[in-house]
């Protein structure tokens, strides 16, 4: 009987501590250099992507081809090249600014910071998504967390957006490997603390000299039928970029 109850009184301890064992072993990462990486997986001090973005929704399914160019957090141009009648759509942006370019009726239009958080060319990406606005290292608050259900070999981390930061997302969750830190799943949650869409990295391989996710699919959870693929064919980091790449005026020039 003794035994039977030293059993259960022990049994009854892993019960209660496995959520704090968890913890602890993702407290042994330093949370601020996972949400910096986070930040910069696709990003260096001079980077270049080719990317194809596939849109799909319950009526028609539309592909484009983009080229991608970023010069660390706060520089980013995207040109459209694919389809015919996109191609020349450009994207620029510059500290907190941002401007797009329409060939067809050859104007440049800025966008307004109510704005980036609008969809961009009718994806289910954000304007914020493309270009990074807001970063998980400067905008939230970050921490380890152990849910019920965490999965040995990852590491979970819940962020609360900071109450002067440039988003519509009240709270983010994010699942990475703990070995390469490569990011699994993110979550958002609207100021409501709704979950609104779903984040999944893909087909980790070999890009330009990084382990990275290859293939990211975005899943609006309020849109049934609905979801944006965004493949990176290739990548190169640090290498040569021309200073006049991130100008207004390379914006009308044809890529």
């Amino acid at each position: 009987m003794q035994r039977m109850n030293f059993i259960q009184v022990l049994l009854s301890l892993l019960v209660i501590l496995a959520p704090t064992a968890v913890l602890a072993q993702s407290d042994t990462l330093d949370v601020r250099q996972v949400m910096d990486r986070m930040d910069r997986l696709y990003r260096s001090q001079r980077s270049y992507s080719e990317v194809e973005m596939v849109v799909t929704n319950p009526n028609w399914e539309r592909s484009m081809r983009l080229e991608i160019w970023g010069e660390g957090l706060k520089k980013t141009f995207i040109a459209i090249n694919s389809p015919k009648k996109d191609a020349g759509i450009a994207t620029l942006r510059l500290g907190n600014e941002m401007w797009n370019y329409f060939p067809k009726i050859d104007k440049v239009m800025k966008v307004p910071p109510s704005m980036m958080m609008g969809a961009w060319m009718g994806s289910d990406f954000t304007n914020d998504d493309l270009v990074k606005e807001s970063t998980f290292l400067e905008d939230y608050d970050a921490r380890a967390v152990a849910p019920p259900d965490a999965e040995a070999g990852l590491a979970y981390f819940d962020l609360v957006a900071k109450e002067d930061a440039p988003t519509v997302w009240g709270r983010i969750e994010i699942v990475v490997q703990r070995q390469d830190l490569i990011p699994l799943r993110q979550v958002y949650y609207d100021e409501d603390g709704r979950k609104m869409r779903r984040m999944d990295f893909l087909q980790v391989r070999d890009l330009g000299g990084r382990r990275v996710p290859t293939l990211i699919e975005i899943v609006p959870l309020h849109k049934e039928g609905h979801k944006t693929a965004f493949r990176y064919m290739q990548a190169q980091f640090d290498g040569e970029i021309e200073p006049e790449l991130f100008t207004l005026r390379n914006l009308r020039q044809k890529r």
